[in-house]
């Protein structure tokens, strides 16, 4: 691992900064995703459980951000977890009741997936 990076280079440039604004958007992302679900106007305990889940992932995504190289390994349960609700979400937001949020959410976890498959599987990521 070249001294001062962070990750694996994205574009063939030093991504430090960009590694650790990705992982504050997924953090942010969790925390306003999980907060309405604790928050919704009248939460089943189902969806507060689910809200509090996904807002604590979130603040493994900020542990993350923090210390990319020493944390980073955590991302496979986010890979894992962010793809599980994709492919959990989808039928419903394909079907016939489904609803622009549900391809939003399913779109932006997919997006972070990925990039944390790019982060973890880099050349200069995680050893």
């Amino acid at each position: 691992m070249s001294e001062g990076r962070v990750g694996s280079p994205v574009g063939g440039s030093e991504a430090g900064s960009y590694w650790r604004m990705f992982f504050w958007a997924a953090a942010l992302f969790n925390f306003l995703i999980g907060l309405a679900g604790m928050l919704a106007p009248v939460p089943s305990i189902d969806e507060r459980i689910i809200g509090l889940l996904v807002f604590s992932f979130g603040v493994i995504y900020v542990i993350v951000a923090r210390d990319p190289i020493r944390y980073g390994r955590v991302l496979w349960a986010g890979v894992i977890g962010k793809l599980g609700i994709a492919g959990l979400m989808a039928p419903a937001a394909f079907g016939a009741d489904g609803s622009a949020l549900g391809l939003i959410i399913i779109a932006i976890d997919t997006v972070f997936a990925l990039g944390f498959l790019a982060f973890l599987l880099g050349k200069d990521g995680i050893d």
